[in-house]
């Protein structure tokens, strides 16, 4: 990847835009990854892991829409408000085997733009310090906007890491 292509996170920005800068830094660190492949490449396994770059943009499209919309605003969106996650935690994973490369990756860039429009009206509304509206602990505890978004960065970056590992595997290709 061409560092241009990539967004910088700003260096002399306020708390918001940073957060939102490493946080699409990442994603678009994620997107390179996962970038031209094809279904097998995307269904390509490392040992001793059964992980995917397809299970991962469906994963990651999951976390997005749980985090951003489930979590912080209480909506549940499809298709994961009628997946039974309790027969299969890990459809998200699973099922990414059974779709095809354009829609795991349209499913994902979809669940990131509505992301972002949801941290719009968050911050619009209560900034920072916006309490989500569903809890996300079971002793009824909700993480503010400021956590989520640390979450976020947090997942792509342990995700990207492990992209690294796969993609590598699959084709040679290194760096961020």
């Amino acid at each position: 990847m061409i560092d241009e292509e990539r967004p910088e996170p700003p260096i002399a920005d306020g708390e918001a835009a940073t957060l939102q800068g490493f946080l699409d830094f990442q994603r678009a660190t994620f997107d390179w990854k996962c970038a031209a492949l094809d279904a097998a490449g995307l269904r390509a396994t490392l040992a001793p892991s059964p992980m995917t770059l397809g299970g991962m943009l469906k994963h990651l499209a999951y976390v997005e829409d749980r985090w951003f919309s489930a979590v912080l605003w209480g909506q549940q969106r499809e298709p994961w408000s009628t997946v039974d996650w309790a027969a299969d935690p890990d459809w998200d994973w699973h099922s990414a085997a059974d779709d095809s490369p354009e829609e795991l990756r349209a499913l994902w860039q979809e669940s990131v733009t509505h992301s972002r429009k949801m941290v719009d009206a968050a911050l619009a509304e209560g900034g920072l310090d916006q309490l989500a509206r569903a809890a996300a602990w079971q002793d009824g505890r909700s993480p503010n906007l400021r956590w989520i978004l640390c979450h976020m960065i947090e997942e792509y970056s342990r995700h990207n890491g492990h992209a690294d590992l796969i993609r590598e595997s699959i084709d040679g290709r290194t760096g961020e």
